[in-house]
Parts: C-alpha cells; structure tokens; sequence
C-alpha cells in the first residue's frame, strides 16, 4: 500500500521515547529538572559522559514486552509506532556496528529493542517508524548543535556537549555525520523490515547537501518509507507540527501533530499531569478534523513499563473509538 495513501488515513499513532534516560526519570543528584523534559536530563545536567555512560550497567528492564506495548496502541485505535532508536543522547536502543554506544553490546538486557518492536508490529498489523536524532549527538565528540547557544527550553540548556568537549572551533558534525549518522541510519533502513517512516529531529547543524543525502538514502534503501519535515533543508514527504502543536488546518498536507500525554516526552516519575481521555479525544477529533494525524507519546520507565495512567488513558480512549 502507498503509504502517502495510508499516512493520511491513520489518523492515530503512538509515540515511543525511551532509552538510558528513562532510568533518571527526571532527577539528577537530588536535583529535579522542574517542567523540562526528561530525555533531555544529560543536556540539562551537564552529567559527563563518564557518568552517564554508567547507566549502561543499570539498563535492563525485565519488564520491556514489545508484544504488550504493540497491543495497548492497537487497543487504543492506533495504526503505527515511532520508537526513539537513537536520541539526542547518541544512544542507540538497537545493534549497531557504527557504535558500541547501543543497547545491545552496552547493557546486560543485550536485546535489540527495535528488532522486537518491529516483530510484534508485524506480528499486530501495526507499521513501525523509528525516530532517528541525525543531528544533535551527545556522545559524539563532534555531535551537532555547538552553532547556537543556550537556546533549549526558552535557555535552560545548551544543543551540544560542550562540559566533555568544550571546545566549539575544534568540532567538525561533518565527522560525526560520516562515522555514526549515515551508517547507523542505514542500519535501521536495512535490518528491520519495511518502515512506515523515519522521524527525524532538531536539524540545527547539517547542511542542506547533508539533508539531501540522507533523504536519497531513505529513498535508495525504502522508496516507500516516508521522512518527516525535520530531516531539514525543506526535505521530507509529510510535515512535524511542532512539539505539542494543534494547528487549525493541515492545508490540504500530510501532517502530524506530535504530542504528550503529561508534559515530558522521556520518563519523569514525578509528573502526573496527565491529559483525560476526554480531552485526548477532544484533541483526536479536532486534528483528525484538521486532516492531521494525531501521534500521542508514551514514556515507558527503566524496567520497560508504561505507566499506569498512560495504559488506563489509552484503554479508555480505545473503548470510546
């Protein structure tokens, strides 16, 4: 099926953040992270890598059933996944031979998470795509976002690593593309099966060339895989509402609005401002109504479990569908 077609017909997708972050849920030292987010908590800490990188020994989260997530989104009425394979963090949650910096040869779970994603969407009928951070990279010494300043989150941090590598002259993201970018990126077009999309974000530092080569190696790899407008470079064959955006109209385009459950994308234990299914529905409806896919987060904890409002929120939801 031409996913163009289907993309403007799924109406519903579930979002997935989750990675070494997910085990911080939010705090850091006895230090909360307030209304930020909770996957940025590396950035926003300024924890080095020699610390974070501790986490690795931490990550195995007995309870992580991809089967149980896939079944909850289909319950909810939802037609697709997009599952943070790599963010900000540079952090990989499948097998990657670009880095060992992944879940699979860093931490004692060793499963690929994506590939097990990917198995139970196939297994439910749902389509799978898989978030990629292309630009900003945090392990990477020269990982992007060292142009700008202290712009996150209205200046509550910076978009690069600069406590590890502090020198900003000194970076070159051409070097990061090469080495970790372009061949990690081929590896999840090529090791998990047919991708509805790939969702990609913040592209501050790349060049407009770089965004096109990326674009023609989705294309190469999945002609039919589509890439999302944040690939950069007025690329890409649908677009990203900004995070939690409710645009009035989708112009007659393929467009999605991103959006939260509570107020964080990664895991924050600590926020339970959650959305009720009436206003989910509220929100569902009025994109829909928009011709605007609606693709809601989840933030699943350390130990691989979505959180129990979120299961309740989403199971009412689908009821009501």
């Amino acid at each position: 099926m031409d996913n163009r077609k289907w993309f403007s017909e799924a109406k519903f997708g579930m979002m997935i953040h989750w990675g070494l972050y997910s085990l911080l849920g939010g705090e850091w030292r006895g230090q909360r992270m307030g209304g930020h987010i909770a996957e940025w908590a590396q950035q926003y800490f300024r924890i080095p890598l020699s610390e974070y990188r501790q986490l690795c020994k931490a990550f195995n989260p007995v309870y992580f059933d991809a089967e149980e997530w896939v079944k909850l989104a289909k319950d909810a009425g939802m037609k697709y996944v997009v599952f943070t394979s790599k963010h900000h963090d540079g952090f990989a949650m499948f097998k990657s031979n670009a880095s060992n910096y992944n879940v699979v040869d860093a931490t004692p779970f060793g499963r690929d998470v994506v590939a097990e994603l990917a198995a139970a969407c196939k297994k439910y009928g749902l389509k799978l795509g898989l978030y990629y951070s292309q630009d900003l990279d945090w392990e990477h010494p020269h990982g992007g976002g060292y142009t700008l300043g202290k712009v996150w989150d209205g200046g509550a941090a910076y978009l690069t690593n600069n406590w590890d590598y502090p020198d900003a002259a000194s970076k070159d993201y051409t070097v990061c593309f090469e080495e970790k970018i372009k061949p990690q990126v081929k590896e999840i077009l090529n090791n998990y099966g047919d991708l509805c999309l790939i969702w990609f974000d913040v592209p501050v530092t790349l060049t407009l060339e770089q965004s096109d080569e990326l674009y023609r190696m989705v294309k190469f790899y999945q002609p039919d895989c589509l890439v999302n407008s944040r690939i950069g470079g007025g690329k890409g064959d649908y677009i990203s509402a900004e995070d939690n955006e409710i645009p009035d109209t989708g112009r007659g385009l393929l467009y999605e609005a991103p959006c939260t459950l509570n107020d964080t994308w990664g895991f924050k234990y600590y926020d339970s401002n959650w959305k009720s299914p009436d206003r989910i529905l509220e929100l569902k409806n009025r994109l829909n109504g928009a011709g605007i896919n609606y693709l809601l987060n989840v933030g699943p904890d350390g130990l691989g479990r979505i959180p129990a409002p979120s299961i309740d929120i989403l199971r009412e939801v689908g009821k009501r569908i």
